[in-house]
Parts: structure tokens; C-alpha cells; sequence
């Protein structure tokens, strides 16, 4: 069984006993998150939802909190000796999908 949960602005196919990179979620390691807006839930029977599948929802254990590497940029201007460089790296949790409740 699968599912299409949407989270963070992005959508994902997530199943039972998969380890998924989502945005940054405020929950502390080990602790329990669920997901209630699932899109479309896939298996032995398919249910649509428009937007979302009434009921349905996805429970995750949170295994990590972290960043991502660093994104370096770098700006200039020419013959201007003007020039920026600037790094990011974006913040992530990592979810083990424990079940899938349809």
C-alpha cells in the first residue's frame, strides 16, 4: 500500500517502512508525526481525494533532524569590483512512515 502526501508545499509517495527527507517539521526526534492531507492512497483498492481523501491519513516516527550541504552562490558585477558570496543549506526531518490509515 502507498500513498501521495502532501507536505511542506511538495507532494510524496511514501509506503510503510520508508524513510522520507521532508522541510523542516517542529517535532523533536523520536517523537510521532502524522500527516492528515493525503492525496491519493494506492494498494489493492485506489482512493482519490479532491483535495484530500476524506479520513486517510500517514504516521511517521521522526528519525532526524538536519541541514542539507551547503549551496554556495556567488554574485558579481563587472568591472565594478563588486562581488557576494553566500551559502545556504536548508533544514530537514527525517520521517520512518510507520502506517498508512485509509
Amino acid at each position: 500500500m502507498y500513498a501521495i502526501i502532501k507536505t511542506g508545499g511538495k507532494q510524496l509517495k511514501v509506503e510503510e517502512g520508508q524513510s522520507v527527507f521532508v522541510e523542516k517539521l517542529n517535532v523533536a526526534e523520536g517523537e510521532k508525526v502524522t500527516f492528515d492531507q493525503v492525496l491519493f492512497v494506492g494498494g489493492e483498492s485506489t482512493k482519490v481525494g479532491s483535495p484530500v481523501v476524506e479520513g486517510a491519513s500517514v504516521a511517521g516516527t521522526v528519525e532526524k533532524q538536519g541541514k542539507q550541504k551547503k549551496i554556495t552562490t556567488f554574485k558579481y558585477k563587472a568591472k565594478k569590483n563588486q562581488h557576494t558570496k553566500t551559502g545556504h543549506r536548508q533544514p530537514y526531518t527525517k520521517v520512518m512512515i510507520d502506517s498508512i490509515n485509509a
